[in-house]
């Protein structure tokens, strides 16, 4: 992992975005303490798949009218 300086940030950026797009991290630091991290992305995992069931759980639940109910009282009451 490299290390620049925030004005090196500001006189370099287009080479340090290509060095980051070929797969370089930078620490970015102001006077001498990291602030921030630069680094290619990461295509993001994709978590594994609901259950099957969990539409009949969902199905399952009591039907919830709270918010139309408040909504309604509150429309009420103007």
């Amino acid at each position: 992992m490299e290390r620049a300086t925030v004005r090196e940030l500001h006189l370099r950026t287009s080479a340090l975005l290509k060095n980051v797009a070929e797969g370089a991290t930078y620490v970015i630091e102001s006077r001498g303490k990291p602030i921030a991290e630069l680094r290619p992305i990461t295509e993001r995992k994709r978590g594994r798949p609901l259950p099957a069931h969990i539409d009949d759980f969902a199905n399952s639940l009591p039907p919830s009218n709270d918010v139309d109910r408040i909504i309604s009282e509150m429309r009420d009451d103007e």
